[in-house]
């Protein structure tokens, strides 16, 4: 590598210094070296370690950056910021037992320092007590003010509480310290509606410089967003269009693995072979379905009932199937775990779910786990907790796939940036709701989003129905709750139920002829 640093000549600290910097810049393999280097020297180094685990953090190895941290803390039991690490891994893999308890060993030991109070924050937020996170960030910004990423996570967790005029304000603040901010771009895009075309224009502007991909994204998705809020159609589409070029170029999505997962689950998960006693508890609602198809306004309308609680997007149930399975495959979906799943005890894989969520339970008689992708387990759930009860989601096809192309989504539904794979995806997931129809008769609830829009109560009332819980008015005043909201439709459901969004496609529908014409080649119904 030109110009490269000559590492062995310097000393420990020397090592360390620049370890931190080349990690800061995205020089992994440099950082990597110093990490090598330094506990060669000193393997009980603790910021050697602890540098170890942040490098591996940032190469995505979670088992090295586990290790990693174990032995910081290990090295030194006071460590507040390796034990926030460990608390925010363990949450992030749904551990939430053994992250309560490195959360604990954090909060015995920090002292008034920024990058641990936002890093407690976001363990918080990972645990769905957005108060309590508010708390950490507030203090972290106290303590190192006009810092952009301790300001992000504050004003993102401001938009959960539907504060999004306090939030806007901290977005432009972030901008003007640090006028190539994507994420804060893309956030403010989001907080709020347009009414004029300034920030767009400062985001094309940006995106003249050279940007990763990433970035790149961003700034498309947000500019799309807001030409959407001026109705300004044909801009919309180019920009989100680009957007969803540049996130795929980005991804690696395997349409195979997954078109072999479907392919498992249907010929494999019927009721003779998913037998046995599951646990009877009546507590879990799951919410489910494709995403972008309304699961957060059934799931906002259900938690404004006096007995129920939201729970937010669990992964306790997958996670569950692995730890009983011992299943360490990386993919979160695949053939190997579905397979695994069938060899279980089904009442012990629905007392593992339990216990591991009870933290976030709440303390009504019924809880909702909002995940999505549950839509896979639903032959497992009723096998696991035959007393739970389950609501899908359903939604125009074109509707539902076209506001997945034009969202910028985290890690997840990496079909979602290409026209025709988000088509066939869509067909595979509606194939197999066919076939769990016709396998679990009555055994769960279809609402339908368009349905529910355009006449809000004798629909809910469906639905309570078929919940056994009794009608309450609250329900229909959802968009009155205070409660957080931390999903990509957080400012949408702090309103009444509307029709916007129904038949939404059509105003892009010269340019949404792939999709359309997949959907229709694999027989999905469009209507």
């Amino acid at each position: 590598m030109k110009n490269r640093p000559s590492f062995e000549s310097m000393n420990n600290q020397e090592l360390l210094q620049a370890g931190f910097r080349a990690l800061n810049m995205g020089r992994l393999p440099d950082a990597t070296e110093c990490c090598k280097l330094v506990l060669k020297r000193r393997p009980d180094l603790v910021q050697g370690h602890f540098l170890v685990g942040l490098v591996a953090l940032e190469a995505h190895e979670r088992k090295t950056a586990f290790s990693a941290f174990r032995s910081v803390t290990k090295l030194d039991p006071g460590h507040a910021a390796a034990w926030a690490q460990l608390a925010k891994l363990l949450m992030s893999e749904g551990q939430v037992n053994r992250a309560d308890l490195a959360l604990a060993e954090a909060l015995a030991c920090v002292k008034d320092e920024a990058v641990v109070e936002d890093l407690l924050g976001t363990v918080y937020s990972l645990m769905g007590e957005y108060g309590l996170a508010n708390d950490w960030y507030s203090k972290a910004i106290a303590h190192h003010e006009n810092h952009p990423p301790f300001l992000l996570n504050y004003a993102n967790n401001l938009v959960y509480h539907g504060k999004n005029k306090q939030a806007d304000d901290v977005y432009r603040q972030i901008v003007a310290i640090q006028p190539n901010s994507p994420q804060a771009h893309w956030a403010m895009a989001g907080a709020r509606k347009a009414t004029d075309q300034d920030h767009i224009q400062q985001m094309k502007a940006l995106l003249l410089g050279k940007l990763h991909p990433r970035a790149q994204a961003f700034y498309y998705y947000a500019i799309g967003k807001e030409h959407e809020d001026l109705q300004y159609w044909e801009k919309a589409f180019d920009a989100f269009s680009s957007g969803a070029q540049a996130r795929r170029g980005t991804v690696e999505f395997d349409e195979q693995a997954e078109i072999d997962a479907f392919s498992f689950l249907e010929k494999n998960y019927t009721p003779d072979r998913l037998t046995g006693t599951g646990n009877t508890s009546v507590g879990p609602i799951f919410v489910l379905g494709q995403p972008r198809t309304g699961t957060t306004l059934i799931e906002r309308i259900l938690n404004s009932h006096s007995q129920v609680h939201s729970a937010g997007e669990l992964q306790q149930f997958s996670l569950a199937i692995r730890r009983l399975s011992n299943h360490t495959d990386p993919k979160r979906f695949s053939v190997a775990l579905f397979e695994a799943a069938l060899k279980l005890d089904f009442g012990q894989l629905g007392t593992m779910y339990l216990d591991t969520t009870k933290r976030m339970q709440g303390n009504n008689r019924y809880f909702v786990d909002k995940l999505p992708q549950n839509y896979l387990m639903i032959p497992l759930i009723l096998a696991a907790l035959p007393n739970a009860k389950i609501v899908h989601l359903t939604r125009n096809p074109m509707d539902a796939c076209f506001s997945s192309y034009k969202q910028l989504f985290a890690d997840a539904y990496l079909h979602s940036y290409d026209q025709e794979e988000m088509a066939r995806h869509h067909a595979r997931y509606w194939r197999l709701m066919q076939c769990w129809r016709e396998r679990y008769a009555g055994q769960f609830f279809d609402i339908s989003y368009e349905k529910t829009v355009q006449a809000l109560e004798p629909n809910v009332r469906r639905m309570l129905e078929y919940l056994e819980l009794p009608w309450e008015d609250a329900c229909l005043d959802f968009h009155r709750h205070d409660s957080a909201v931390s999903t990509a439709s957080a400012a949408q459901v702090r309103e009444p139920a509307h029709t916007r969004s129904v038949g939404r496609w059509k105003k892009y529908q010269t340019h949404l002829q792939p999709m359309y014409e997949t959907l229709c080649k694999f027989g999905v119904p469009l209507d």
